[in-house]
């Protein structure tokens, strides 16, 4: 058996992964040092590994495969999801992953891996042939990026990858809304989606129903926002100069 060939099959792998090819964990642990040493396999952090392959010279797994097998729930979210799918043309060097598990923050070839604390079950799809890839799904990803908007994102991202999205499923949309149980997202969100009505091909009721959650708090939009305008359906203040950024 060539450890090395069975170990390109999957692109990130552990000690524990390795052990059933040899029935003792200090044996795995042993041929993975030895794989290391002869530059055939990297150290990603603490028991995740990935070989080096022999065509590029560089790690076989990618940042989206890395992020998916961090911890066990542990899937590419927020903008690094908008990217997996295309809708953000921005290069980013930073990767968000949504796990239940804590993890700490950790750089692995030139990208920084970012934990985020996973308060919803739903919306998470594993991609076939992609190696492992597991991804929050478009409507969830446009609320996560909405729900942190001012921890990640930032309303110009946002409202420029809401512009590069074509439709949304509003019924998966609402049941991350009722997932997340929070009034400041249905703000949010009914606001901001709100001018790509058409667009997106979400209905009049949606926002009905984004009305109905928001209760009577007033909020800012942002926490950026310093200079604003009162916008009474979603009992927002919005930034005054708002319109440029969903203009373009």
């Amino acid at each position: 058996m060539n450890l090395y060939f069975e170990l390109l099959k999957q692109p990130v792998f552990t000690i524990e992964n390795v052990n059933q090819y040899y029935g003792k964990i200090e044996s795995a642990r042993s041929a993975v040092k030895r794989l290391m040493a002869k530059g055939l396999a990297v150290k990603i952090r603490n028991n995740l590994y990935t070989c080096i392959s022999g065509e590029t010279d560089s790690p076989l797994a990618n940042r989206y495969q890395i992020a998916s097998a961090i911890t066990p729930t542990s899937c590419v979210s927020h903008h690094s999801a908008m990217e997996y799918y295309g809708i953000s043309d921005q290069v980013f060097y930073e990767v968000y992953v949504s796990s239940k598990e804590r993890f700490q923050d950790f750089e692995f070839d030139g990208y920084m891996y970012h934990w985020v604390a996973s308060k919803c079950d739903k919306g998470i799809e594993n991609i076939e042939y992609s190696g492992g890839v597991r991804v929050t799904d478009k409507e969830r990803t446009v609320v996560d990026s909405i729900k942190d908007m001012d921890k990640i994102s930032g309303l110009e991202e946002v409202i420029d990858n809401i512009q590069n999205i074509s439709r949304l499923d509003e019924k998966k949309l609402l049941a991350y809304l009722e997932c997340y149980g929070n009034q400041f997202l249905y703000q949010k969100t009914g606001f901001l989606l709100k001018s790509y009505q058409q667009q997106l091909s979400i209905s009049d009721q949606f926002f009905e129903i984004c009305k109905e959650k928001i209760g009577l708090s007033k909020r800012y939009l942002t926490k950026d926002c310093h200079e604003g305008k009162y916008d009474s359906t979603s009992r927002l203040i919005i930034p005054l100069g708002i319109n440029t950024l969903k203009n373009g």
